[in-house]
């Protein structure tokens, strides 16, 4: 079935009700097709700690890091005096 968009608009429930029911539904603007309702597709539950065991995090992971602070903070006014 082809319909308008402002149809579409107007009996939006009806149309995904027979989307869900397998009709076919493409919703049109000035006669040119533009989109299809189709039923959502559910996915499988996702697995957690598929990880595990794969990957080694570091001791000192959560360590601030000199270099990486001066990237985003940038260097404070004391520490460009010392390196200059």
């Amino acid at each position: 079935m082809i319909i308008n968009i402002s149809e579409a608009k107007a009996n939006l429930s009806k149309l995904v009700n027979m989307a869900c029911h397998g009709e076919e539904v493409i919703i049109a603007k000035n006669n040119l097709p533009l989109v299809e309702i189709v039923p959502h597709k559910m996915k499988g539950k996702r697995k957690l700690g598929i990880l595990a065991g794969r990957i080694d995090v570091p001791d000192d992971i959560m360590d601030e890091d000199e270099v990486l602070n001066e990237m985003f903070y940038g260097r404070e006014e004391g520490e460009e005096a010392e390196r200059q």
